[in-house]
This record gives structure tokens, C-alpha cells and sequence, in this order.
């Protein structure tokens, strides 16, 4: 019967004992280790000719490796053929729908005389074992990328003022041909998150089926063992590219163990030639790291003689999606009440956006891009808008106005004519002309609404002062009322308003090209 191994922290102790010149007898009743299995390894240390030192600085691994009895196969000639193939066998499992008995049928079929399935199995094994790779055979080809923020940050400093700024570090792997993408961003919100997803699918050429991000805030609004809720952002994201969210499990390292070791591969390939720079911005940075990146992807697998861009460039390239023809555009959301004139507040721009009248005073959701305002009721789009950044003027579309259907709102320009000839003759005028100055009467409701509602705080008879000076200048909106309000300009006569008015001086402006200019 075969000598049975014993743990490592005996065999150092056997060692120990043997180079303090104790005897095998010794050594044997010291660690109550059989003579004969210390006289093995007595004799493997003479034979390996090491020293106490070179055996202290040993992992027990690495002293198990020196020290492991060798595989002595029956067939040499048959093994040799095998270990060649291991190579092409691990690229063929990466492909999807492989299985190791459908390689090992092929196998079989080009060499009859090979090892059977258990053993064919067995040293398929003890190969991936050896090759110290961390990939695990059941990464798929196009299958996932996974992606992870670095736990430690790089710095840019600014060059006038010397203040440090932190910056995150994100990091996307393919599962199959473990080709990294890493990029400095400034955060870790929401847009630069995205944005910098968007690079990473960029910098592979194509789309996975699936994006597994870790539970961050920018990608899971709220995390579940088995129903994680993705952001509403992000998941349109990953709509736009053809994709879907598949977030691990909260505290659950293992499910994304790649990206885990891609993380530590950055600290080593990434960060290390970059610590003793200095950079001043984010893009030179990332300059940087990108040429430190290419190293690590064109650099040969340990105990392999190809790179993760060969593998990728054979195995997964071909598998992927391909990207849509536009980059995606990041979204935000608000919501808000349709108006009684058939408008709603985008708030971030001051604009008013018209909708169909069916949805006055019903509450809906608005997602607009730097570009476009898309309106929607109950997950239905009522209505699509080019984006206006000009502070409270308004987008129509005269199909959407309820001019036609005045039974289904009380505001009507009838309605603020007559609300106004309540307070003063003057004010009913008014409000005819902002009624009258506007393309459809529904864009000025809400300024005649405003009008209206100032009687309460001023008065009647300030308020008609107000619009009477209003409509000799010829300005008619709700600005110029308050304006006149505030400025008290309403308690002046017609004289000392057109004096007041005249009196103020125009500030100098060097685009101002004088008088002489056009003569």
C-alpha cells in the first residue's frame, strides 16, 4: 500500500529536525511519523538540494509541489498527446453549448487508443488545476460582463491651485476571453457610471448578453436575493444596447469573483507603473491607464502561450452583439401635473410642453435628454417635444390645445376677460391684449391666471395702474405687472414713469459699436 501524505507543518518539522542533526529514529519518535515516510522525504530533500532557507520562505503549496509524489502514467506516449491538446480542448469549452464528454467524444473519434472518459476527465483537471488560471470553463463566449468599481482611487492635481481630487476607477471584464477595460471617472453617479459602461461595450466592439454589475445605487435601486429592482436609467441603458441587467447577490463576493481578481490585476498591471506620476487632468490620466491596459490584455496567460486579446479576437469577438448606430442618451425623469391650459413645467428649464387636452390636471411622468422631451401617462407616450431651454416660453402643438373643446377646462379667455372686468376696465384690457399677443390663447392662461391673482395682494386699484402703465409701453405678460409692482412704479404719474424710465443710464458694453458705426 502506497505511503499515505502527511500535512506540511510535518514535513517542515521532519526537515528541521534532520538539518539539527538529529537521526531518522529521532525524527520518527519526535513527529510519530513512520520511519520509512521520513526517510522519503529526507531523501527527496537531498535529491531537491535545498536549503533551510529556501524551504522557510515556502508556501506549503509550493512545498506540497516539491515534495508530491509523481503521476506515473502506464502509457507515456499517450499522456504526451493529450497534454499537447489541453490547450485547444480549454479554448473548445469556452464555446458555447460545449460540454467536456462532447469534447471528450471528439477525442475519442480522432484517437481511438486514448483515455477513457474518467481519466480523460482526471487529467483535464489536474491540467486546469496546474495552469493557475483564475477562468472558470462554464464563461460562455458574448455571455457576460462584469463590472466593479476598484476599491483604492487614483488623483489628478490641479496645476494652478496643487488640490488633489480623488477619482474613481471602473473596471468591465468578459467572462470567457477575460479581455479588461479600465477607465478613471469622477464618481461613481449615475452619468458617469453609464457613460462610462457605454466606453467599455465601445472598447470591446460589441454587446454581451448580459451586464452583471455589483448592487451599487447607480445601477440596482434596491437590491434582493431574487428580484433586485435595476435603476430605471440604467436599465434603459442597457434597452437601448440590446442587453440585459443581471445584478449579483447582495454579499456575495463569488458571484463576481472575476472581476474581483481583474480588481487585484489592476492594483499590480495598472496602478503600479502610475505611482510615481503626476496628472493634471482626467484625460491624461486615463491616457495613461490605457497604455498600461493594452500591456495587460496583450500580455500571454500564465503557463500559456496566447494573450486575452488573441483569445478574444478568436473566441468571443465574433459572438457578440453589434453596437446600435447611435451612442445611447442618458435620460432623467420628473414628474408633474398637466396644467389647465394643456401645458406642463419641465422645472430644470422653466419651459411649458403642450399635451393632448385629454390630460389636463392628470399627473404624468416627463424623461428628457439634452435633446428631446418625451411626456407619458401610464407608461404611454402622449406626447414627444424638441428640448427648449428658453425660460418660461412654451413648445405647442396646436393638435393638443383645447380651444375647440372649451367645456372640458374652465379657463377661458372669456373666463379672464370677465375675471378681470370684476377688478377694473383696465385689467379686463390687459388681459384681452396678453390674450390677444400669444399664438394660441391656451400659452397665456397661466400669465392671465397670475394677473388675476395679484388683486389679492395689491389691490384693485394698484393693479390697474399697473396694467394701464403696461399697456402705454406696450409690454404684455405677468413680469412687467409684477415689475411695476415692485418698483412702485404704479403710484407715479404717466410723467414721472416715462422720467423715471428715461433717466436710467445704459451701461457701458464693448460689444456696443456706437453711433457712428453704420454711417
Amino acid at each position: 500500500m502506497a505511503n499515505k501524505a502527511i500535512i506540511m507543518t510535518k514535513v517542515r518539522q521532519i526537515l528541521r529536525y534532520y538539518t539539527q542533526g538529529k537521526s531518522k529514529l529521532q525524527i520518527s519518535s519526535l513527529t510519530s511519523t513512520a520511519r520509512n515516510t521520513v526517510k522519503r522525504y529526507i531523501k527527496k530533500y537531498e535529491e531537491g538540494k535545498l536549503t533551510p532557507e529556501e524551504i522557510s520562505k515556502m508556501t506549503d503549496h509550493e512545498l506540497e509541489q516539491c515534495f508530491a509524489e509523481p503521476m506515473q502514467p502506464q502509457f507515456n506516449n499517450r499522456l504526451a498527446d493529450l497534454l499537447k491538446l489541453m490547450p485547444v480542448i480549454e479554448k473548445q469549452l469556452k464555446r458555447k453549448g460545449n460540454t467536456l464528454q462532447k469534447v471528450w467524444q471528439e477525442y475519442k473519434k480522432t484517437h481511438p487508443e486514448g483515455y477513457e472518459m474518467s481519466q480523460f476527465y482526471a487529467y483535464y483537471m489536474q491540467y486546469c488545476k496546474g495552469s493557475n488560471t483564475t477562468m472558470h470553463i462554464d464563461h460562455k463566449a458574448g455571455d457576460k460582463m462584469y463590472i466593479d468599481y476598484a476599491g483604492d482611487k487614483l488623483q489628478i492635481v490641479d496645476v494652478t491651485t496643487g488640490e488633489v481630487t480623488k477619482v474613481e476607477v471602473f473596471a468591465a471584464i468578459l467572462g470567457c476571453s477575460q479581455l479588461l477595460y479600465v477607465e478613471a471617472v469622477r464618481s461613481q453617479k449615475k452619468e458617469d457610471f453609464i457613460l462610462a459602461c457605454e466606453n467599455a461595450l465601445h472598447y470591446f466592439g460589441g454587446v454581451p448578453l448580459a451586464i452583471v454589475p455589483d448592487n451599487l445605487r447607480a445601477a440596482v435601486t434596491k437590491s434582493s436575493r431574487y428580484e433586485p429592482i435595476v435603476n430605471e436609467t440604467f436599465a434603459d441603458f442597457a434597452e437601448h444596447y440590446g442587453t440585459v441587467v443581471l445584478p449579483t447577490r447582495a454579499y456575495r463576493p463569488k458571484d463576481k469573483a472575476l472581476v474581483e481578481g481583474a480588481v487585484k490585476i489592476i492594483y499590480r498591471r495598472i496602478y503600479e507603473p502610475l505611482l510615481d506620476q503626476t496628472f493634471n487632468s482626467l484625460t491624461t490620466l486615463n491616457i495613461a491607464v490605457r497604455i498600461a491596459l493594452e500591456g495587460h490584455n496583450n500580455a500571454p496567460f500564465k503557463g500559456r502561450d496566447y494573450s486575452r486579446r488573441q483569445q478574444f479576437n478568436e473566441l468571443e469577438k465574433s459572438t457578440l452583439k453589434p453596437l446600435p448606430n447611435f451612442r445611447y442618451e442618458l435620460k432623467q425623469h420628473t414628474s408633474a401635473t398637466v396644467m389647465k391650459n394643456g401645458h406642463v413645467c419641465l422645472g430644470i428649464d422653466k419651459h411649458y410642453y403642450t399635451v393632448p387636452f385629454q390630460f389636463i390636471g392628470r399627473k404624468i411622468k416627463i424623461l428628457y435628454t439634452a435633446t428631446q422631451v418625451e411626456i407619458f401617462y401610464h407608461y404611454e407616450c402622449i406626447a414627444r417635444h424638441q428640448r427648449s431651454q428658453k425660460r418660461y416660453q412654451y413648445t405647442t402643438v396646436t393638435e393638443h390645445l383645447a380651444s375647440a373643446n372649451r367645456y372640458l377646462t374652465d379657463w377661458t379667455p372669456e373666463k379672464f376677460i370677465r375675471d378681470g372686468a370684476n377688478i377694473h376696465a383696465d385689467v379686463a384690457t390687459f388681459i384681452k391684449s396678453v390674450l390677444e399677443k400669444k399664438q394660441h390663447p391656451e400659452q397665456a392662461y397661466k400669465s392671465c391666471s397670475g394677473i388675476i391673482h395679484l388683486n389679492r395682494k395689491v389691490g384693485s386699484e394698484r393693479l390697474a395702474n399697473a396694467c394701464r402703465r403696461a399697456q402705454h409701453f406696450g409690454v404684455f405678460n405677468y413680469p412687467i405687472i409684477v415689475m411695476i409692482l415692485e418698483k412702485n412704479l404704479d403710484l407715479l404719474t404717466l410723467e414721472e414713469q416715462i422720467q423715471a424710465v428715461e433717466s436710467i443710464e445704459m451701461p457701458e458694453h464693448k460689444n456696443i459699436r456706437g453711433n457712428t458705426y453704420y454711417e
